[in-house]
């Protein structure tokens, strides 16, 4: 306001007069108005009006809804960072960015009334609409209160003997579990695995980890929950945890060992063996990739990729790759087995979502692929007798001998296949796909649990009228999650509601037989109804197959 000096005199208007003035001249003005003026005056009034009217009625009163607004803020681009779609969008081919940069000095509260819980989310999901899915739903919190009561803060829990089993002290369930939780809509679940991993997940731990599972379950833990949640405090932990396994990088040819102490950040070869597993060096590109893109910093992308790069440069069996490989010499050992089960899996399936993951830009990942997938379907396929199933057998012996073999854990092939193909790449691989996971079936639905067994063995001679069989030591089923991570690809590229009754039939399998009283537990034995020999263990990728 100004200040005026003492000595000014001013005649000001009473306020009486300037309204008299001020309502004759907007009298004068409005009858000057043309009648179509006045009625776009009038029209624009009453929308005005109205618009005001509907904003009010509509205004949130729930705190957590006004936060999502609010929470606007977040959805801006950033460098270093690679965009997120949800499947939706990528069937519909509308990619939009929609990455995240944190406020700074922001500090996320742990608020411990559920009700009160406002988490900075990126993604919202409203929990179970349908009843199949409710009854998954009710599984999950089911082996959640025999964890949370016996086993809180371990590894895994033991639902018959109400106990705990530790193999790296690191909380794998719940790390393993978080994501799931969320895209539930569990909020108080999720509250309680947020707390505790905010309060009690610490990486200092004297003891010997394997860099592939702490890395595909810890790591990717995070990640994974950090993208659906947006919150910094995931992210923290993430870099801690991979700082102290860059360490298993310093070999000689770059090849990571497969061990390491957190806490002194020792790496070394597992005890039983020089060699590293191929597919353990070869499943950690993506999540380290992904923490370089979140963080800005290039070091984990550029030593775990660097791994890549070497193995790409290697001589293979057209395409296929032992599953052995020695980190001092960076080369594989040639007598080992060639399979796309146990030790060899995922390096087939890295090669195809790190090409993905990198925006179709690394030609080599693409061809080393495809490159592998001729050599699946000149070497590994083959076909049963009597009824023609299609499988995935081994090679033995660099590469001599042919075994009639396949494990549960090749069963995640086919959703890899359904991918690249929905990726452009060439369209016979669907086939391959469909057969697969056809026999990936049948190793669930030939048996009284509806379970599949760890291995399964196939007829090729004709010796007998079985097309597959099972071994007493093979029988056992530990709550795999692969064939059921491919009926998920399956159905969401192809809309087929076969692959969701496929899954459906398999998870009353899990409820019927593998269900006790605190949870779920592995069995060893699938071949018999009522001698499935209880093992008394709940892995942490059990809470990946719900």
């Amino acid at each position: 306001m100004a200040v005026y000096p003492e000595h000014v005199a001013l005649n000001l208007p009473t306020d009486r007069t300037y309204e008299k003035r001020k309502t004759k001249s907007l009298r004068r003005q409005w009858n000057h108005l043309s009648k179509l003026q006045k009625n776009c005056i009038y029209s624009l009034t009453a929308f005005f009006c109205l618009t005001i009217f509907y904003i009010l009625l509509n205004t949130p009163d729930d705190p957590v809804i006004k936060t999502r607004n609010e929470e606007s803020i977040l959805l801006k681009s950033v460098p270093n960072s690679k965009p997120y779609f949800n499947d939706r969008e990528i069937r519909n081919g509308n990619y939009q960015e929609r990455v995240i940069e944190h406020p700074k000095d922001a500090d996320l509260e742990i608020n411990v009334n559920v009700d009160d819980f406002k988490p900075n989310r990126l993604m919202e999901f409203t929990g179970p609409t349908t009843l199949r899915q409710k009854a998954v739903v009710e599984a999950f919190q089911h082996a959640w209160k025999g964890y949370k009561q016996y086993a809180w803060g371990h590894d895994h829990l033991k639902p018959i003997t109400k106990s705990h089993h530790d193999w790296f002290g690191l909380g794998l369930t719940i790390v393993d579990s978080i994501d799931t939780i969320y895209i539930m809509g569990l909020k108080e679940e999720y509250l309680e695995a947020r707390t505790w991993i905010d309060k009690h997940l610490q990486f200092d731990v004297n003891k010997d980890i394997n860099v592939f599972e702490v890395t595909i379950r810890v790591l990717g833990g995070l990640l994974s929950i950090y993208h659906l949640s947006s919150d910094k405090m995931y992210i923290d932990k993430a870099v801690d945890l991979a700082d102290r396994m860059m360490s298993c990088f310093n070999s000689n040819s770059g090849i990571p060992f497969s061990d390491i102490n957190l806490f002194t950040r020792k790496p070394h070869s597992p005890k039983w063996s020089p060699d590293s597993s191929t597919s353990e060096a070869t499943t950690i590109q993506l999540e380290f990739r992904d923490l370089s893109r979140i963080t800005g910093d290039p070091k984990y992308e550029i030593s775990a990729s660097k791994v890549s790069e070497i193995v790409h440069n290697l001589e293979k069996t057209d395409g296929l790759v032992p599953i052995f490989i020695n980190p001092n010499t960076g080369r594989f050992r040639f007598s080992s087995t060639i399979t796309l089960g146990a030790r060899g899996d995922s390096y087939y399936e890295y090669l195809l979502k790190q090409w993905l993951q990198t925006g179709k830009t690394i030609d080599y990942l693409k061809e080393d692929y495809i490159t592998a997938l001729q050599g699946v379907e000149q070497h590994l396929v083959r076909h049963t007798v009597p009824n023609g199933f299609l499988f995935l057998g081994e090679l033995l012996n660099g590469g001599k001998d042919f075994k009639p073999k396949m494990d549960h854990l090749t069963c995640y092939f086919p959703g890899t296949l359904a991918l690249g193909v929905h990726n452009g790449l060439p369209e016979h691989h669907l086939k391959l796909a469909e057969d697969l996971l056809t026999t990936c079936y049948q190793t669930y639905a030939r048996h009284p649990t509806f379970l599949a067994p760890e291995i399964t063995y196939f007829n090729i001679q004709g010796e007998n009228s079985n097309d597959m069989y099972v071994k007493a030591d093979d029988a056992h089923n530990l709550l795999r999650p692969e064939f059921v991570e491919s009926l998920w690809y399956m159905y969401q590229l192809s809309g087929n509601s076969t692959y969701q009754n496929w899954g459906w039939r398999i998870f009353q399998g899990f409820q019927n037989y593998t269900k006790v009283l605190n949870g779920y537990t592995s069995i060893g034995n699938v071949r018999s109804a009522t001698d499935t020999r209880p093992r008394d263990k709940m892995e942490s990728f059990f809470w990946q197959k719900l």
